[in-house]
């Protein structure tokens, strides 16, 4: 009797293990479908992506380089600078670059509630429907700062799949020299990268565009929406 007990105890233990390991194994793969970090390393693809816009001058002259080059490039827009400069966002949608969405007054939403986040996630989004017509798929959390559980739960709810960067960061808010914006990304670019750039008051970034784009085409590489590159 206590051998057939000590077996069904093994059994259940057995399940419950296996239950869980199963748990953690599908919540690991759920998260790398909604959080992500860069696309297929197998292929020369690339993503440039640009935060806290839309700006009256540095995103037209973010737009007047990919358009020179013909490459689309996504942008991440706070809701309440699409309101004040809405020009430039419609002009971005209607050349064919990806819009997502970046909450609408830019905080860091580790210090929010899930209903504060929720709100700043539909309020950029009613701002977006509204001066473009489309709703957007991607969002990026302020200065890549977020609560994953928390952050992944809300996205699902939502609808979005949350974009960060690959490890390439030139910190080019801060308006470091052009050479320095553009070295950092051309000597270090790999298959798949999502590059993390602004064009908010960032005039150097626009320059070092310039360099960027021609110097990676170069060296093989393409470059498309991050929807392309996560698709791909």
């Amino acid at each position: 009797m206590r051998k057939t007990n000590k077996s069904v105890i093994m059994i259940i233990i057995t399940m419950i293990f296996t239950a869980y390991s199963f748990i953690i194994v599908y919540s690991l793969q759920e998260n790398n479908d909604i959080f992500i970090k860069n696309g297929s390393r197998n292929e020369k693809f690339i993503a440039l992506t640009f935060d806290d816009g839309p700006h009256p001058k540095e995103t037209n002259e973010v737009l007047d380089i990919l358009d020179k080059y013909n490459i689309k490039g996504t942008f991440f827009v706070v809701g309440k600078h699409a309101n004040w400069y809405s020009e430039s966002l419609i002009r971005a949608a209607k050349e064919g670059h990806e819009i997502g969405n970046h909450t609408f007054n830019h905080p860091d939403i580790t210090n929010l509630s899930n209903g504060d986040i929720k709100k700043e996630i539909k309020d950029c989004e009613d701002t977006l429907v509204k001066l473009t017509g489309k709703k957007p798929t991607l969002f990026r959390p302020p200065y890549g700062s977020y609560t994953q559980d928390k952050l992944g739960q809300i996205a699902k709810e939502c609808g979005y799949k949350i974009i960060l960067w690959t490890t390439i960061d030139a910190k080019d808010w801060r308006n470091p020299p052009v050479a320095q914006i553009s070295d950092t990304i051309t000597n270090n670019v790999q298959n798949g990268d999502i590059i993390l750039l602004h064009d908010y008051g960032t005039k150097n970034t626009v320059k070092a565009l310039d360099i960027i784009i021609p110097t990676m085409i170069k060296k093989g590489y393409k470059f498309v929406t991050v929807s392309e590159l996560i698709n791909k």
